[in-house]
C-alpha cells in the first residue's frame, strides 16, 4: 500500500508522419491495472477524482515553426498552451496586466484562449494587442461567442460574430487565398491537412468583416451555403498580423491532428518569415 516505483523507457519516432496511442499497465499480485489518476478541484463544484485509461496520444510529423516565444492569454479553458509547448515552443501564460509594450515585445506571437473575450474581466480594451501587432507581432484570437463579449472591439477593424458553424468534420475545405503565407510557410498546407478532423470544422463564425481582413478558407455543411470566416487575417504595420479563427484548434491539437499542428504553426510564424 502506498508504494511507488519509477520506470524509464524510450520511444523512437518513425521517419514518416504517424500518430498512435501509448498505454501503460501494471500487474500487482496478479491483478492488472491500466488506469491513471486525475483530480478536478474547483471552488464552485465538488472535488472529483477520476481514473481515466492510462494512455497518451503521440504524434510524429514534419513540423516547422519560425516563432519560438509565445504568450498565451487563457480563456474559458483549453489545452492549446500545452500543445504549443509540445511543439517545442517557449510558452508563457500572461494576464491582462501583462499587456504592456515592454512585456509583449519579448514574444513572437500572442494567442488568446477560446472564449477569452467572453470570460476575462481584466481586458478593458484590445488596443494593447492591436498596438503590439502594429509593431510587428502576431495576435491570434480563437473563437468567442457573439453574446457576452466584454470588450468593445474584437479586432482592429470591424468584425461581427454569429452563431454559424460547420458541424461536419469531413466538410470539404476550399482555399480562398492559396498564396497566403498561412497556407504556404513554413509548412505547405494541402487538402490532406484537413483529413481526420474531430467533431467540427469551426464554430461561431464571423458574419461580416472589414475589407482589411483576408478570408483564407471556406467550408459548408451539406446543402448549406459556404462560410468563409473560419480564418481571417489582417496585416498590421510593416510585418504584423491580426488573426481571428473559428477553426476548432482546441479540439484538433489535443487529438492530435497533424494538419491542425501544421496550420497553427504557420499562423504563429506569420510575423517571423
Amino acid at each position: 500500500l502506498n508504494e511507488h516505483a519509477t520506470f524509464t523507457f524510450s520511444v523512437t519516432a518513425p521517419n514518416y508522419p504517424a500518430g498512435d496511442t501509448l498505454a501503460a499497465s501494471a500487474t500487482v499480485d496478479g491483478q492488472g491495472y491500466a488506469t491513471g489518476y486525475k483530480t478536478i478541484d474547483y471552488p464552485h463544484i465538488t472535488f472529483l477524482t477520476l481514473q481515466p485509461p492510462a494512455h497518451l496520444h503521440a504524434l510524429a510529423l514534419d513540423l516547422k515553426c519560425t516563432a519560438k516565444n509565445i504568450a498565451y492569454l487563457p480563456g474559458a479553458g483549453d489545452s492549446v498552451s500545452e500543445c504549443m509547448t509540445a511543439m517545442g515552443l517557449n510558452v508563457t501564460q500572461i494576464t491582462g496586466k501583462d499587456l504592456t509594450p515592454e512585456t509583449l515585445k519579448k514574444f513572437d506571437a500572442v494567442v488568446l484562449g477560446v472564449r477569452a473575450l467572453n470570460v476575462r474581466t481584466d481586458l478593458p480594451s484590445m488596443q494593447p494587442l492591436f498596438d503590439y501587432a502594429t509593431a510587428g507581432g502576431t495576435v491570434i484570437v480563437q473563437y468567442n461567442r457573439p453574446d457576452g463579449i466584454k470588450v468593445s472591439t474584437i479586432g482592429p477593424f470591424e468584425l461581427r460574430l454569429s452563431s454559424n458553424r460547420v458541424t461536419d468534420e469531413n466538410a470539404p475545405v476550399t482555399f480562398l487565398a492559396p498564396d497566403s503565407a498561412a497556407l504556404n510557410t513554413p509548412n505547405k498546407i494541402t487538402q490532406a491537412d484537413f483529413d481526420n478532423w474531430t467533431q467540427e470544422r469551426g464554430i461561431y463564425y464571423p458574419a461580416t468583416w472589414a475589407k482589411e481582413y483576408t478570408p483564407i478558407l471556406s467550408a459548408s455543411d451539406p446543402g448549406e451555403q459556404p462560410l468563409a470566416g473560419a480564418l481571417l487575417i489582417a496585416p498590421m504595420g510593416d510585418k504584423g498580423h491580426f488573426v481571428y479563427t473559428s477553426l476548432v484548434f482546441f479540439r484538433e491539437l489535443p487529438q492530435p491532428n497533424p494538419g491542425a499542428y501544421r496550420l497553427f504553426a504557420n499562423l504563429l510564424s506569420l510575423s517571423k518569415p
